[in-house]
């Protein structure tokens, strides 16, 4: 099928900022779709405009429907990012449509707060947890963040606050581009709703106060930034499995037996579009991964609750590389999870017990690998003196699969 869809991306002026090539393609449409806010100034009478269905499910259907008619979509700024553009790859042959981006709030942003876009960090909580950007809040750190409309100013405000980031300064940016265009800048810590717009983009500049938790995305954060009840893979043990479990962007992680769910969450932190998924029988754990996750920015992670052997078809995508932290003797579980991990993926245990060990070694020999033992000792006291006692020792078992097996 030949082309039959444009995606035109506007700015806050609406049709008045679409040059002459993108003018005609909306004045020869036979269906021009449209978000419900700007819509009706757009289209005053004309029976070719309707509005775009909401959740995107019904959205990517309703745009199904057209199929062979010449349509056009008006997006906000650049389709592309953020935007239905990149989601309409997953739907819509490549040939059958072309995206027309105007300036993208972060463009249009970075210009008005004069910030280098390329070190900045660029968020959407639009219809998103404003919980992501925990993974961004650290000092020095710039973010430009798309927003549902004036509330998630407020809740972007305590979030800093309670982050211990109330210096931070914020810029709301209001109707970027269009006749109402306005600004309204406070710190976090003085926030006020006068002023601000639905439509908007906020720029944060991150100022920690003395007593704030540093959290960069760097694989080994303090065990306190955790809450547990001690099934927690220690700071530096996480640090060396996270380095053989190899984060990379867009790739998925399984999680068995995740504790607290420390390995998952810093594996979303440490790349890109890095999802994971984590299986916990217990409750109470559970509940902790939930806590950590939000406060820690990545509200995504999934959570499987039940014996890991008994749910791993409830878990797609296909893992890229598993981290088994417990119960690493099972020959059935481990044998289900090697067969479902990719081609290339990682698989990393770790054990604590002589059992484990044991079970690890014989790994060691059917497969291949690598085998590494780990010895952390911290500073403690005895009377007036100080020692290095060490905890428990950790027998890590590392491989990637290939290709044949």
């Amino acid at each position: 099928m030949s082309k039959w869809l444009d995606v035109v991306g506007v700015t806050a002026k609406g049709l008045a900022s679409l040059n002459g090539e993108q003018q005609q393609m909306v004045d020869d449409a036979e269906i021009v779709v449209g978000p419900p806010r700007s819509l009706p100034k757009l289209r005053g009478d004309d029976p070719r405009y309707v509005e775009w269905q909401a959740p995107l499910d019904n959205m990517i259907e309703q745009i199904l429907s057209f199929s062979g008619k010449k349509t056009v979509i008006l997006a906000t700024g650049d389709p592309t990012w953020y935007g239905i553009g990149a989601t309409l790859t997953r739907y819509i042959p490549l040939d059958e449509f072309e995206i027309h981006p105007a300036p993208s709030a972060f463009s249009l942003a970075a210009a008005r707060m004069k910030w280098p876009l390329q070190n900045t960090a660029c968020v959407s909580v639009h219809g998103r947890p404003v919980d992501l950007l925990n993974a961004h809040i650290v000092p020095g750190n710039r973010i430009l963040a798309l927003t549902s409309d004036a509330t998630t100013i407020e809740a972007i405000a305590k979030l800093l606050v309670q982050r211990k980031f109330g210096q931070s300064q914020m810029t709301v940016l209001n109707a970027m581009g269009g006749d109402t265009e306005s600004k309204v800048e406070f710190t976090a810590n003085a926030y006020e709703s006068r002023g601000i717009g639905n439509l908007n983009t906020v720029a944060i500049d991150c100022v920690a106060d003395e007593d704030a938790a540093l959290l960069p995305p760097l694989p080994g954060l303090p065990d306190s930034a955790f809450v547990s009840d001690g099934q927690l893979t220690k700071r530096e043990v996480r640090a060396a499995t996270l380095a053989k479990l190899v984060p990379l962007m867009g790739q998925h992680l399984w999680d068995i037996g995740a504790g607290s769910g420390s390995v998952g969450i810093e594996w979303m932190r440490a790349a890109p579009r890095a999802t994971a998924t984590a299986f916990e029988k217990s409750t109470a754990r559970i509940e902790m991964i939930k806590k950590n996750r939000d406060v820690l920015g990545t509200p995504g992670l999934k959570i499987v609750e039940g014996e890991a052997l008994a749910h791993l078809n409830e878990a797609p995508p296909m893992p890229d590389a598993i981290f088994m932290g417990g119960d690493v003797g099972n020959t059935e579980l481990f044998d289900a999870l090697w067969a479902a991990l990719k081609p290339g993926g990682r698989f990393v245990a770790n054990a604590v017990t002589l059992d484990g060990e044991a079970a690890l070694m014989q790994r060691l020999e059917q497969k291949g690998g690598d085998l590494a033992r780990i010895d952390v000792s911290h500073l403690d006291h005895v009377g007036a003196h100080k020692v290095l006692r060490p905890k428990m020792t950790v027998t890590q078992w590392s491989i990637v699969k290939k290709a044949d097996e």
